[in-house]
């Protein structure tokens, strides 16, 4: 081939590999977030015949070691649905669980286990990635902190590596407890109260490795922050997120994710997003919602600006760094998928 013919052959090549790429590389649709952690959405992906496989509220997500998401629900027809990533359903249990609404993916002796609260019942459970109830957790009534079994109402569960739990009693008391692996009661902090350490609307605990040092996240969701106690409860830092009722944080990797379930408060309804925070607590991303604007190094109130998303409950963040998002008292709404861009 003359060098020239060669030279452009090679050109055009070249130019139709770019194309191709870029071609491959732009989503279909609109792209929401901010910075360099940026999403296009799909309202479909986890969607299913209801009259088959309904849901109520889409409460929590996890994916387990085999890159399975499992979804819980308060539906009770079907408590859990297991999707591959590609949200096709693979599996579905339960039916005794009223009020299911924590879900929590716990490894113990290299097998993977759940943990779920149930707000109706009153009661935590682990139990098997196929169902079985090996551990039920009731209220504490010898702490002295309840007076009747229905003002224990779990919300969220966090595991340690030494197995032992946390529990947060977000809508009731406000008690976070800690268990031992063998589901022995070891201490309690938070409550209702007005000192910085109290809690109100404890929603959701998560344990912290990212600094080395493990800490325990936990939700104070009508006062816009996330709190950071050590393990023994001690208070250590409040993250504030001024206008964000956030539900449970989720770690992945160095950053937090969370669903906000209104803006700015509880009572303006079907205006949640997602809210993305990196290893020093500063928001770099909001899916969903206004762009994270700091003054003088402090975060100014944040809001929904796109009404994608009406009131969600919950992210899951899988091993492609894509997202799912669960809602709660949103149409009876499948999870979405957010597929990072």
């Amino acid at each position: 081939m003359e060098r020239r013919k060669f030279i452009k052959h090679t050109a055009a090549l070249s130019a139709t590999f770019f194309i191709a790429k870029d071609m491959l590389a732009k989503p279909k649709g609109p792209v929401f977030g901010h910075n360099n952690m940026r999403y296009s959405m799909d309202t479909k992906w986890g969607q299913l015949n209801p009259s088959i496989n309904p849901v109520n509220d889409c409460h929590e997500m996890v994916q387990d070691a085999k890159g399975r998401i499992i979804l819980l629900t308060n539906e009770t027809k079907n408590n859990v649905l297991i999707y591959n990533k590609s949200g096709k359903l693979l599996e579905s249990w339960g039916h005794d669980f009223p009020g299911a609404h924590g879900l929590t993916l716990a490894k113990e002796n290299g097998k993977e286990y759940l943990f779920i609260t149930d707000t109706n019942r009153h009661q935590v459970y682990k139990t098997t990635l196929d169902g079985k109830i090996l551990m039920t957790i009731d209220c504490p009534m010898d702490t002295g902190l309840y007076k009747k079994i229905e003002e224990f109402v779990p919300t969220e569960t966090a595991v340690a590596d030494d197995g032992s739990f946390f529990i947060a009693d977000g809508y009731g008391l406000q008690h976070v407890f800690h268990y031992d692996a063998a589901g022995k009661l070891i201490s309690h902090f938070g409550g209702r109260g007005t000192e910085i350490k109290n809690l109100d609307n404890a929603h959701g605990v998560c344990i912290d490795k990212r600094k080395g040092k493990p800490t325990l996240l936990v939700t104070d969701r009508t006062r816009n922050c996330f709190k950071r106690f050590d393990l023994q409860g001690n208070l250590l830092e409040v993250i504030q997120l001024p206008g964000a009722c956030v539900c449970r944080p989720v770690i992945h990797k160095d950053h937090l994710y969370a669903a906000v379930l209104r803006s700015p408060d509880l009572a303006k309804e079907n205006s949640g997003f997602v809210t993305i925070l990196d290893k020093n607590n500063k928001v770099v991303s909001n899916i969903g919602g206004t762009e994270p604007t700091y003054t003088n190094g402090v975060l100014q109130p944040m809001a929904q600006a796109d009404k994608i998303l009406l009131n969600p409950h919950d992210v899951c963040v899988d091993s492609d760094e894509n997202l799912y998002v669960a809602q709660w008292a949103s149409g009876k709404v499948y999870p979405y998928k957010f597929t990072r861009v």
